[in-house]
């Protein structure tokens, strides 16, 4: 399975807010988008990645304030990511090995989608599914 079924199947809704905004405005972003992740864009360009990780990590156990920190401060610039012709284990690795739970995907430098751990565990159990069903029919016969 590649990243462009994934994307195909979830959608390829992008949400990102500037480098320059607050956080508490990218967290907003965030609840009303129900998202984990907001990528961080400028002038077309991907420049990071907040997560709601960065904020509990570097604004709450640091006693900043979220409306006075901007998101350029916290974020993390480097992000990895992956092309629409990626598979399915190459997610899986990069996210196992980096310790990562969101994966922006590029084509030719533009951001056309991201890819969360709970797309890639989805993608898993639906292969599966396909395995057994396949599986069980061949035993019936």
């Amino acid at each position: 399975m590649t990243v462009n079924q994934i994307l195909n199947a979830k959608g390829k809704n992008v949400y990102s807010v500037l480098s320059t905004t607050t956080v508490y405005e990218a967290l907003k972003v965030m609840g009303e988008k129900n998202i984990g992740a907001i990528l961080v864009i400028d002038n077309n360009d991907l420049k990071g990645i907040l997560s709601e990780r960065d904020y509990a990590r570097k604004i709450v156990l640091k006693d900043k304030s979220s409306k006075e920190t901007y998101v350029h401060e916290i974020m993390e610039s480097n992000v990895f990511s992956v092309k629409l012709s990626d598979n399915l284990e190459n997610c899986m690795e990069l996210m196992s090995t980096k310790r990562i739970r969101h994966l922006p995907v590029l084509e030719d430098g533009t951001v056309v989608g991201i890819v969360s751990i709970s797309d890639v565990v989805k993608a898993i159990i639906e292969i599966q599914k396909d395995t057994i069903n396949h599986l069980n029919s061949y035993i019936s016969q």
